[in-house]
């Protein structure tokens, strides 16, 4: 089908020139991702650094707090089983230098108790080094031999741990070789922990001695290695899926926005463009019918040379009349009360009034009714499509063609009518541009025809396609909700060939 060959008006939704003062739409979809990442990709690291330090402090803090309640109880254990007083406790067993000082404690029991809990101490698993401190800051034992009787001085951690009278101090940390008391046994693969277990006199109120062990629970570091990667797993995947779910949403809402955006604009194209047009279409109607009445009553008398320009006048004239009767209707407001259609009959009906041009065109029409359900749409306006796109495809086709009609059930709900010419075509350009209103590549065209189409088929929940190929022709397919109820029809209509 020719749909019209210049373009009167710009597109509603072309794009400004840039110039003074111009600025690019702003991108709703890109400025979001790029916010939104970068949001959710800080919240989702800061949360999972916070789970893994959390994790990691919590399990050392439980492991070592075992192993000082089991130093503890080893250490209450030994007293009992050397039948040592309960007035007594193991930390005032532990500095060999001090077994005379206590006279109501046999020293034999004092030395088999304290060699009983040096063994446990020695036997923990994953120990790399223990060191017990009197109160003096010397090593009175440790698993290293050689640091047995050194001195430490200065060392915070160890002070603090002597004061804060607490179960246990612990930390984390790898080897610091400026501290002469880490002198570990072995290299640890990965970081160690320090714990800091004081050892109290019989009433709590003071430490008097200090065990310090050195430890690489590996078991707890392989836990605590799951536990990062289950963390940073749930992160990345909960963060990837609010990201994704949210740009989903973000996108949808700009394609609505944009969607409404032209339509708006196309609205108010329709709205300014109908206030003028519709003063100008009613003030040229009557001026159209007092020239064809006079030109009329001049052909009647005139001579036989002046015939043919009284003829011409007639035929421009009603030609005008027809675009000011395409732009009236084009500036009516649809009506959205729907009707229950026969389409195969509507399509019947209006090949019967193009019935004439047809034959005068010399075009063959192929056209076989089928029993479809009836449409959802409204009688005028759908005779008003068929019109339009008729006229269309025998003005593409001037020197004789075939005009090629179908009807059928495309889905469940849904009826389609296809309409194909063998006319000249159109480029692809002019295909993207052909629903756009005032739009035309036909000499002399209005525009407005396809435009409405458009706008009545989505009224009515339908649709319009249109496909084309240049000196092949064009084919127009329209997509019709199928009404509710009604019997099917058109299984009356003779075709025609």
């Amino acid at each position: 089908m020719q749909i019209l060959e210049q373009q009167k008006t710009p597109a509603p939704d072309t794009p400004a020139a840039p110039g003074k003062g111009w600025r690019p739409a702003f991108n709703l979809v890109r400025w979001f991702s790029l916010a939104s990442f970068f949001i959710i990709a800080a919240v989702a690291l800061g949360l999972g650094y916070v789970s893994t330090r959390f994790v990691v402090e919590e399990s050392i803090e439980r492991d070592s707090m075992l192993t000082a309640q089991f130093i503890q109880a080893i250490g209450d254990a030994e007293i009992r089983h050397a039948g040592i007083t309960t007035t007594r406790t193991m930390g005032e067993m532990l500095d060999p230098r001090l077994d005379n000082a206590y006279p109501d404690v046999n020293p034999g029991s004092r030395a088999a108790a304290r060699i009983e809990f040096l063994d446990h101490v020695e036997h923990l698993p994953d120990c790399l080094l223990a060191v017990v401190y009197a109160l003096d800051r010397t090593v009175v034992w440790s698993t290293n031999p050689e640091m047995i009787g050194m001195r430490v001085e200065g060392d915070e951690e160890l002070d603090e741990s002597f004061e804060m009278k607490e179960t246990v101090s612990t930390s984390y940390h790898e080897i610091d070789e400026e501290r002469p008391e880490q002198k570990l046994l072995r290299e640890p693969e990965y970081l160690f922990v320090e714990n800091y277990i004081p050892m109290f006199n019989a009433d709590k109120s003071k430490v008097i001695a200090m065990v310090e062990i050195y430890k690489e629970p590996v078991d707890l570091v392989a836990r605590i290695q799951r536990g990062f990667k289950a963390i940073w797993l749930a992160t990345l995947l909960g963060g990837a899926a609010i990201y994704l779910g949210l740009f989903w949403i973000v996108r949808r809402a700009a394609m609505l926005l944009q969607s409404q955006q032209k339509q708006l604009i196309a609205n108010e194209t329709f709205v300014a463009l109908g206030e003028m047009s519709s003063a100008v279409a009613h003030s040229l109607r009557n001026p159209l019918a007092n020239i064809r009445s006079s030109a009329e009553l001049a052909q009647e008398i005139a001579s036989q040379t002046a015939q043919k320009n009284i003829g011409d006048i007639i035929s421009q004239v009603d030609r005008m009349s027809r675009w000011v009767r395409e732009l009236l209707v084009s500036l009516r407001p649809v009506n959205d009360d729907d009707e229950n259609v026969d389409l195969v009959l509507a399509v019947d009906d209006a090949l019967s009034a193009f019935d004439p041009l047809i034959k005068r065109s010399n075009v063959e029409v192929r056209f076989t009714p089928k029993s479809v359900p009836p449409v959802v749409s409204q009688q005028v306006l759908l005779t008003q499509i068929l019109n339009s796109l008729f006229a269309n495809a025998l003005e593409a086709m001037p020197k004789g063609g075939v005009l090629s009609i179908d009807v059928e059930s495309t889905s469940p709900g849904q009826v389609s009518l296809m309409i194909n010419d063998t006319g000249k075509g159109m480029t692809r350009q002019q295909q993207q541009l052909v629903f756009k209103p005032f739009f035309t590549t036909k000499q002399g065209g209005l525009g407005v025809g396809l435009a409405l189409v458009k706008r009545i088929m989505e009224r009515f929940e339908g649709s319009v396609e249109l496909t084309s190929q240049e000196q092949e022709g064009t084919r127009v397919r329209l997509n019709f909700k199928v009404a509710t109820g009604g019997e099917y029809g058109a299984q009356h209509i003779a075709g025609r060939g």
